[in-house]
Protein backbone atom coordinates (compact mmCIF):
# COMPACT_ATOMS: atom_id res chain seq x y z
CA UNK A 1 0.00 0.00 0.00
CA UNK A 2 1.28 3.38 -0.62
CA UNK A 3 0.58 6.84 0.62
CA UNK A 4 1.80 9.71 -0.83
CA UNK A 5 1.92 12.74 2.35
CA UNK A 6 1.99 16.50 0.53
CA UNK A 7 3.43 19.12 2.67
CA UNK A 8 4.07 22.66 0.55
CA UNK A 9 4.82 22.94 -2.91
CA UNK A 10 8.69 23.80 -2.77
CA UNK A 11 9.84 20.61 -2.70
CA UNK A 12 9.17 17.11 -2.23
CA UNK A 13 11.52 14.74 -0.84
CA UNK A 14 10.56 10.55 -0.66
CA UNK A 15 11.63 7.57 1.71
CA UNK A 16 10.44 4.51 2.19
CA UNK A 17 8.57 4.37 5.80
CA UNK A 18 8.72 0.94 7.71
CA UNK A 19 7.66 -0.73 4.66
CA UNK A 20 4.03 0.57 4.56
CA UNK A 21 4.28 4.18 2.85
CA UNK A 22 6.17 6.24 0.59
CA UNK A 23 5.88 9.75 1.59
CA UNK A 24 6.78 13.34 0.60
CA UNK A 25 7.83 15.92 2.98
CA UNK A 26 8.48 19.48 1.95
CA UNK A 27 12.15 20.40 2.72
CA UNK A 28 12.54 16.98 5.10
CA UNK A 29 14.08 13.31 4.89
CA UNK A 30 13.41 10.55 7.04
CA UNK A 31 16.49 8.37 7.64
CA UNK A 32 17.08 5.68 10.31
CA UNK A 33 13.19 5.11 10.85
CA UNK A 34 13.61 1.61 10.26
CA UNK A 35 15.95 -1.22 9.45
CA UNK A 36 14.89 -1.13 5.64
CA UNK A 37 14.74 3.12 5.35
CA UNK A 38 16.48 4.65 2.67
CA UNK A 39 19.75 6.42 2.77
CA UNK A 40 19.60 10.24 3.24
CA UNK A 41 20.38 11.96 0.18
CA UNK A 42 21.33 15.38 -0.83
CA UNK A 43 18.40 17.96 -0.49
CA UNK A 44 16.71 18.49 -4.26
CA UNK A 45 16.81 22.30 -4.26
CA UNK A 46 20.56 22.58 -3.46
CA UNK A 47 21.77 26.86 -2.98
CA UNK A 48 23.13 29.13 -5.67
CA UNK A 49 26.68 29.51 -5.08
CA UNK A 50 25.76 33.03 -4.56
CA UNK A 51 24.30 32.26 -1.67
CA UNK A 52 28.15 31.37 -0.13
CA UNK A 53 28.91 33.66 1.98
CA UNK A 54 32.73 34.61 2.79
CA UNK A 55 34.25 32.70 5.60
CA UNK A 56 35.89 36.12 7.98
CA UNK A 57 36.75 33.72 10.66
CA UNK A 58 39.66 35.90 12.33
CA UNK A 59 42.05 36.52 15.30
CA UNK A 60 39.54 38.66 17.38
CA UNK A 61 38.26 37.16 20.55
CA UNK A 62 34.79 37.14 20.22
CA UNK A 63 32.04 37.17 23.48
CA UNK A 64 28.72 34.89 22.04
CA UNK A 65 26.09 36.24 24.92
CA UNK A 66 22.90 33.77 24.51
CA UNK A 67 19.64 33.24 26.29
CA UNK A 68 17.80 30.25 26.78
CA UNK A 69 13.86 30.02 27.42
CA UNK A 70 13.45 26.51 27.95
CA UNK A 71 10.97 24.57 30.67
CA UNK A 72 11.65 25.28 33.86
CA UNK A 73 7.56 24.44 34.64
CA UNK A 74 4.85 24.00 33.55
CA UNK A 75 3.42 21.01 31.10
CA UNK A 76 6.65 20.39 28.87
CA UNK A 77 9.23 21.04 32.31
CA UNK A 78 9.68 17.42 31.85
CA UNK A 79 11.79 18.53 28.82
CA UNK A 80 13.88 21.80 30.26
CA UNK A 81 16.56 19.84 32.12
CA UNK A 82 18.12 17.38 28.96
CA UNK A 83 17.76 20.49 27.10
CA UNK A 84 19.52 22.71 29.34
CA UNK A 85 22.17 20.00 29.99
CA UNK A 86 22.46 19.84 26.14
CA UNK A 87 22.90 24.14 26.02
CA UNK A 88 25.46 23.97 29.30
CA UNK A 89 27.55 20.55 27.36
CA UNK A 90 27.78 22.58 24.20
CA UNK A 91 28.95 25.93 26.29
CA UNK A 92 32.01 24.12 28.01
CA UNK A 93 33.15 22.14 25.05
CA UNK A 94 33.58 25.69 23.01
CA UNK A 95 34.51 27.55 25.77
CA UNK A 96 37.05 24.71 27.24
CA UNK A 97 38.49 24.67 23.37
CA UNK A 98 39.75 28.87 23.99
CA UNK A 99 39.66 29.56 20.18
CA UNK A 100 38.74 32.77 20.37
CA UNK A 101 34.96 32.60 21.03
CA UNK A 102 33.55 32.44 24.82
CA UNK A 103 29.96 31.84 25.28
CA UNK A 104 27.75 33.49 28.05
CA UNK A 105 24.78 31.82 28.73
CA UNK A 106 21.67 33.16 30.37
CA UNK A 107 19.41 30.51 31.69
CA UNK A 108 15.61 31.53 31.69
CA UNK A 109 12.22 29.45 32.03
CA UNK A 110 9.69 29.40 29.27
CA UNK A 111 6.47 28.09 31.19
CA UNK A 112 3.58 27.13 29.10
CA UNK A 113 0.82 28.93 27.45
CA UNK A 114 -1.62 29.47 30.49
CA UNK A 115 1.69 32.00 32.08
CA UNK A 116 3.61 34.81 30.49
CA UNK A 117 6.52 33.68 31.62
CA UNK A 118 8.18 33.62 28.58
CA UNK A 119 7.32 37.12 27.40
CA UNK A 120 8.93 38.38 30.76
CA UNK A 121 12.35 36.14 30.48
CA UNK A 122 12.42 37.27 26.61
CA UNK A 123 12.33 40.70 28.07
CA UNK A 124 15.09 40.21 30.38
CA UNK A 125 16.86 38.58 28.15
CA UNK A 126 16.85 41.61 25.17
CA UNK A 127 17.63 43.66 28.44
CA UNK A 128 20.92 41.63 28.61
CA UNK A 129 21.96 42.09 25.02
CA UNK A 130 21.61 38.49 24.28
CA UNK A 131 21.90 38.20 20.24
CA UNK A 132 20.54 34.32 20.39
CA UNK A 133 17.59 32.35 22.48
CA UNK A 134 17.35 28.90 22.20
CA UNK A 135 13.93 28.05 22.53
CA UNK A 136 10.96 27.67 23.48
CA UNK A 137 10.23 23.94 23.45
CA UNK A 138 6.49 24.32 23.07
CA UNK A 139 5.46 25.15 19.39
CA UNK A 140 2.74 27.38 21.02
CA UNK A 141 5.30 29.09 23.26
CA UNK A 142 7.25 29.97 20.90
CA UNK A 143 4.45 32.26 18.94
CA UNK A 144 3.99 34.08 21.86
CA UNK A 145 7.51 35.15 21.43
CA UNK A 146 8.96 35.03 18.50
CA UNK A 147 8.08 38.64 16.67
CA UNK A 148 9.28 39.89 19.93
CA UNK A 149 12.63 38.08 19.48
CA UNK A 150 12.92 38.61 15.64
CA UNK A 151 11.84 41.71 15.65
CA UNK A 152 14.66 42.87 18.11
CA UNK A 153 17.06 41.77 15.39
CA UNK A 154 18.51 38.38 17.84
CA UNK A 155 18.00 34.89 16.62
CA UNK A 156 15.65 32.79 17.90
CA UNK A 157 16.34 28.53 17.51
CA UNK A 158 14.31 26.14 19.15
CA UNK A 159 15.75 22.59 19.17
CA UNK A 160 12.03 20.95 19.78
CA UNK A 161 9.62 23.61 17.77
CA UNK A 162 7.97 20.95 15.51
CA UNK A 163 4.69 23.06 14.62
CA UNK A 164 4.60 22.93 10.32
CA UNK A 165 3.59 27.25 11.12
CA UNK A 166 7.13 28.22 11.58
CA UNK A 167 8.10 27.26 8.17
CA UNK A 168 6.89 30.11 6.55
CA UNK A 169 6.54 32.39 9.11
CA UNK A 170 7.47 35.78 8.64
CA UNK A 171 10.45 36.21 11.04
CA UNK A 172 13.02 38.22 8.80
CA UNK A 173 15.36 34.93 8.39
CA UNK A 174 16.16 34.84 12.28
CA UNK A 175 14.16 31.69 13.09
CA UNK A 176 15.60 28.13 13.17
CA UNK A 177 14.95 24.84 14.51
CA UNK A 178 16.99 21.39 14.67
CA UNK A 179 13.80 19.38 15.40
CA UNK A 180 11.77 18.34 11.87
CA UNK A 181 8.36 19.33 11.34
CA UNK A 182 5.56 17.53 12.58
CA UNK A 183 4.44 16.67 8.96
CA UNK A 184 7.13 14.03 9.41
CA UNK A 185 6.08 12.78 12.55
CA UNK A 186 2.55 12.35 12.38
CA UNK A 187 3.27 10.58 8.82
CA UNK A 188 5.90 8.40 10.48
CA UNK A 189 3.30 7.39 13.82
CA UNK A 190 0.00 7.03 11.46
CA UNK A 191 2.03 4.38 9.69
CA UNK A 192 3.46 2.67 12.47
CA UNK A 193 -0.71 2.33 13.77
CA UNK A 194 -1.35 1.19 10.82
CA UNK A 195 1.21 -1.55 10.70
CA UNK A 196 0.21 -2.56 13.72
CA UNK A 197 -3.11 -3.88 11.99
CA UNK A 198 -5.10 -1.24 13.95
CA UNK A 199 -7.98 0.30 11.36
CA UNK A 200 -9.98 2.07 13.63
CA UNK A 201 -7.99 5.35 15.89
CA UNK A 202 -9.22 7.64 18.40
CA UNK A 203 -7.67 10.32 19.29
CA UNK A 204 -7.11 12.85 22.77
CA UNK A 205 -5.61 16.24 21.64
CA UNK A 206 -3.88 18.92 23.03
CA UNK A 207 -6.06 22.53 21.60
CA UNK A 208 -2.65 24.21 20.79
CA UNK A 209 -0.41 24.77 17.26
CA UNK A 210 1.75 21.40 18.39
CA UNK A 211 -1.18 19.35 19.27
CA UNK A 212 -4.07 20.28 15.81
CA UNK A 213 -0.83 20.25 13.65
CA UNK A 214 0.24 16.86 14.64
CA UNK A 215 -2.87 15.52 14.86
CA UNK A 216 -4.04 16.55 11.28
CA UNK A 217 -1.15 14.94 9.54
CA UNK A 218 -1.52 11.77 11.87
CA UNK A 219 -4.86 11.45 10.75
CA UNK A 220 -4.31 12.34 7.12
CA UNK A 221 -1.72 9.46 7.21
CA UNK A 222 -3.56 6.87 9.01
CA UNK A 223 -6.52 7.40 6.83
CA UNK A 224 -4.55 7.29 3.71
CA UNK A 225 -3.96 3.86 4.91
CA UNK A 226 -7.20 2.45 5.07
CA UNK A 227 -7.47 2.91 8.56
CA UNK A 228 -10.01 5.73 9.94
CA UNK A 229 -9.90 7.98 12.82
CA UNK A 230 -13.71 7.21 14.68
CA UNK A 231 -13.08 10.23 17.50
CA UNK A 232 -10.83 13.05 18.02
CA UNK A 233 -11.46 15.00 21.36
CA UNK A 234 -9.93 18.40 22.12
CA UNK A 235 -8.62 19.51 25.50
CA UNK A 236 -7.16 23.05 26.54
CA UNK A 237 -3.85 24.04 27.97
CA UNK A 238 -4.56 24.09 31.57
CA UNK A 239 -7.33 21.73 32.33
CA UNK A 240 -7.20 19.02 35.07
CA UNK A 241 -9.89 17.02 34.30
CA UNK A 242 -10.15 15.35 30.92
CA UNK A 243 -13.13 12.65 32.07
CA UNK A 244 -15.41 14.07 28.78
CA UNK A 245 -12.51 13.39 26.34
CA UNK A 246 -11.74 9.86 27.67
CA UNK A 247 -15.55 9.33 27.59
CA UNK A 248 -16.17 10.77 23.95
CA UNK A 249 -13.44 8.64 22.46
CA UNK A 250 -13.68 5.09 24.48
CA UNK A 251 -17.26 5.46 23.44
CA UNK A 252 -16.49 5.42 19.47
CA UNK A 253 -14.69 2.03 20.60
CA UNK A 254 -11.32 2.71 18.90
CA UNK A 255 -8.83 -0.20 17.99
CA UNK A 256 -6.00 2.71 19.20
CA UNK A 257 -5.41 5.66 20.76
CA UNK A 258 -2.74 8.37 19.97
CA UNK A 259 -2.21 10.81 23.10
CA UNK A 260 -1.00 14.10 21.96
CA UNK A 261 -0.38 15.82 25.05
CA UNK A 262 2.42 16.97 27.25
CA UNK A 263 2.72 15.81 30.79
CA UNK A 264 -1.11 15.74 30.87
CA UNK A 265 -0.62 12.18 29.92
CA UNK A 266 0.05 11.38 33.69
CA UNK A 267 -3.26 12.04 34.30
CA UNK A 268 -5.09 11.06 31.37
CA UNK A 269 -2.93 7.57 30.99
CA UNK A 270 -4.23 6.01 34.50
CA UNK A 271 -7.90 7.21 33.71
CA UNK A 272 -7.82 5.97 30.85
CA UNK A 273 -6.50 2.48 31.09
CA UNK A 274 -8.86 2.77 34.32
CA UNK A 275 -11.70 3.20 32.66
CA UNK A 276 -10.63 -0.34 30.23
CA UNK A 277 -9.18 0.71 27.31
CA UNK A 278 -5.56 -1.46 27.00
CA UNK A 279 -2.70 0.55 27.91
CA UNK A 280 -0.87 -1.73 25.18
CA UNK A 281 -3.05 0.35 22.61
CA UNK A 282 -1.77 3.55 23.39
CA UNK A 283 0.27 5.56 21.47
CA UNK A 284 2.54 8.78 22.36
CA UNK A 285 4.36 11.50 20.89
CA UNK A 286 7.58 13.45 21.62
CA UNK A 287 5.62 15.81 23.88
CA UNK A 288 4.64 13.34 26.46
CA UNK A 289 6.81 10.28 25.42
CA UNK A 290 8.53 10.03 28.92
CA UNK A 291 9.83 7.51 32.11
CA UNK A 292 6.84 6.75 33.76
CA UNK A 293 8.24 4.20 35.94
CA UNK A 294 7.73 6.35 39.21
CA UNK A 295 4.15 7.90 37.77
CA UNK A 296 1.99 4.87 36.62
CA UNK A 297 1.68 1.28 38.11
CA UNK A 298 4.21 -1.55 36.68
CA UNK A 299 2.65 -2.72 33.68
CA UNK A 300 0.08 0.26 33.12
CA UNK A 301 1.44 0.69 29.21
CA UNK A 302 3.81 -2.38 28.46
CA UNK A 303 3.43 -2.14 24.71
CA UNK A 304 2.26 1.34 24.31
CA UNK A 305 4.26 3.22 21.22
CA UNK A 306 5.22 6.33 20.92
CA UNK A 307 7.47 7.80 18.38
CA UNK A 308 10.60 10.86 19.40
CA UNK A 309 12.64 13.17 16.78
CA UNK A 310 16.50 12.65 16.98
CA UNK A 311 18.64 9.85 16.75
CA UNK A 312 18.43 7.68 20.43
CA UNK A 313 20.77 8.89 22.66
CA UNK A 314 20.95 6.44 25.00
CA UNK A 315 23.47 4.34 22.36
CA UNK A 316 25.37 7.59 22.16
CA UNK A 317 26.94 6.74 25.81
CA UNK A 318 29.78 9.20 26.28
CA UNK A 319 27.24 11.74 25.21
CA UNK A 320 24.86 10.92 27.92
CA UNK A 321 27.75 10.34 30.33
CA UNK A 322 28.88 13.80 29.97
CA UNK A 323 25.36 14.89 30.09
CA UNK A 324 24.62 13.24 33.62
CA UNK A 325 27.97 15.08 34.59
CA UNK A 326 26.60 18.48 34.13
CA UNK A 327 23.07 17.09 35.14
CA UNK A 328 23.39 13.96 37.39
CA UNK A 329 19.49 13.21 37.93
CA UNK A 330 18.70 12.97 34.26
CA UNK A 331 16.50 10.06 33.23
CA UNK A 332 15.22 11.49 30.02
CA UNK A 333 17.32 12.71 27.68
CA UNK A 334 14.80 13.75 25.08
CA UNK A 335 15.91 16.86 22.78
CA UNK A 336 19.19 17.26 24.73
CA UNK A 337 21.24 16.47 20.94
CA UNK A 338 19.15 19.07 19.61
CA UNK A 339 20.05 21.62 22.03
CA UNK A 340 23.77 20.85 21.97
CA UNK A 341 23.88 20.95 17.73
CA UNK A 342 21.82 24.68 18.35
CA UNK A 343 24.30 25.92 20.42
CA UNK A 344 26.83 24.59 18.27
CA UNK A 345 25.36 25.71 15.03
CA UNK A 346 25.03 29.35 16.73
CA UNK A 347 28.64 29.28 17.78
CA UNK A 348 29.95 28.52 14.13
CA UNK A 349 28.10 30.66 12.54
CA UNK A 350 29.30 33.06 14.95
CA UNK A 351 32.81 32.38 14.23
CA UNK A 352 32.54 32.20 11.04
CA UNK A 353 31.14 36.01 10.09
CA UNK A 354 33.94 37.10 13.37
CA UNK A 355 30.33 38.68 14.57
CA UNK A 356 28.36 37.94 17.33
CA UNK A 357 25.16 40.22 15.85
CA UNK A 358 22.26 38.13 14.99
CA UNK A 359 21.41 39.14 12.07
CA UNK A 360 25.54 38.18 10.96
CA UNK A 361 24.95 34.55 12.66
CA UNK A 362 21.72 33.69 11.00
CA UNK A 363 23.14 34.64 8.02
CA UNK A 364 25.49 31.97 7.99
CA UNK A 365 23.65 29.49 9.79
CA UNK A 366 22.88 27.95 6.79
CA UNK A 367 26.03 27.61 5.83
CA UNK A 368 28.11 26.13 8.45
CA UNK A 369 25.23 23.33 8.57
CA UNK A 370 26.08 22.46 5.02
CA UNK A 371 22.92 23.71 3.44
CA UNK A 372 24.63 26.04 1.14
CA UNK A 373 26.72 23.04 -0.60
CA UNK A 374 29.95 21.30 0.28
CA UNK A 375 32.18 21.68 2.88
CA UNK A 376 34.28 20.44 5.13
CA UNK A 377 32.62 17.53 7.48
CA UNK A 378 32.92 18.20 11.16
CA UNK A 379 31.15 17.33 13.85
CA UNK A 380 33.10 19.43 16.65
CA UNK A 381 33.72 22.70 17.19
CA UNK A 382 37.19 22.58 17.49
CA UNK A 383 37.98 21.45 13.97
CA UNK A 384 34.99 23.72 12.95
CA UNK A 385 36.90 26.89 14.32
CA UNK A 386 40.10 25.32 12.79
CA UNK A 387 38.66 24.45 9.48
CA UNK A 388 37.20 28.32 9.42
CA UNK A 389 40.10 29.93 10.24
CA UNK A 390 41.57 28.42 7.23
CA UNK A 391 39.22 29.88 5.50
CA UNK A 392 37.18 26.74 4.56
CA UNK A 393 33.15 26.09 4.45
CA UNK A 394 32.41 23.90 7.05
CA UNK A 395 29.28 21.11 7.03
CA UNK A 396 28.47 20.52 10.67
CA UNK A 397 26.86 17.33 11.52
CA UNK A 398 26.00 16.60 15.19
CA UNK A 399 25.17 14.62 17.89
CA UNK A 400 21.01 14.93 16.44
CA UNK A 401 22.37 13.62 13.33
CA UNK A 402 23.38 15.40 9.99
CA UNK A 403 22.05 18.79 10.14
CA UNK A 404 20.94 20.27 7.03
CA UNK A 405 19.00 23.39 6.97
CA UNK A 406 16.52 24.85 4.29
CA UNK A 407 16.12 28.17 3.29
CA UNK A 408 13.53 28.34 5.88
CA UNK A 409 15.37 27.40 9.32
CA UNK A 410 13.73 24.09 8.95
CA UNK A 411 16.49 20.91 9.02
CA UNK A 412 16.36 18.93 5.15
CA UNK A 413 17.30 15.75 6.76
CA UNK A 414 15.10 13.94 10.01
CA UNK A 415 15.04 11.03 12.41
CA UNK A 416 12.31 9.91 13.78
CA UNK A 417 12.44 6.78 15.95
CA UNK A 418 9.87 4.70 17.20
CA UNK A 419 9.94 3.67 21.12
CA UNK A 420 8.12 0.09 22.44
CA UNK A 421 7.39 0.55 26.27
CA UNK A 422 8.21 -1.94 29.00
CA UNK A 423 6.84 -3.43 31.86
CA UNK A 424 8.10 -0.72 34.19
CA UNK A 425 7.03 2.35 32.33
CA UNK A 426 10.46 2.92 30.96
CA UNK A 427 10.81 2.86 27.06
CA UNK A 428 12.96 1.66 24.44
CA UNK A 429 13.62 2.25 20.85
CA UNK A 430 13.00 -0.74 18.82
CA UNK A 431 13.39 0.12 15.35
Amino acid sequence: MSVFAKASASRSVRAVITGVAMVGVSALLLTGCSSNSAAPTASDTPAASGDVKAVKAGDRDLTLKIGTILPQSGALAFLGPPEEAGVALAVKDINDAKLGITVEPTYLDSGDTTTDIATVSVTDLLSRDVTAIVGAASSGVSKTVIDKITGAGVVMFSPANTSPDFTNYPDQGLYWRTAPSDLLQGEVLGNQIAEDGNSTLGLIVLNDAYGTGLAKSLKDTFESAGGKVVAESLFNEGDSNFAAQIADVTAANPDAIAIITFDQAKIIVPALVGSGFPGGKLYFVDGNLSDYSKDFAPGLITGAKGTLPGLDVGTLGDFTTRLKEIDPTLTDFSYAAESYDTVMLIAMAAYAGNDVSGKSIASYLRQVSGGTGDGTKVTDFASAAKALKDGKQVNYDGFSGPVTFDENGDPTEATIGIYEYNADNTYKRIN
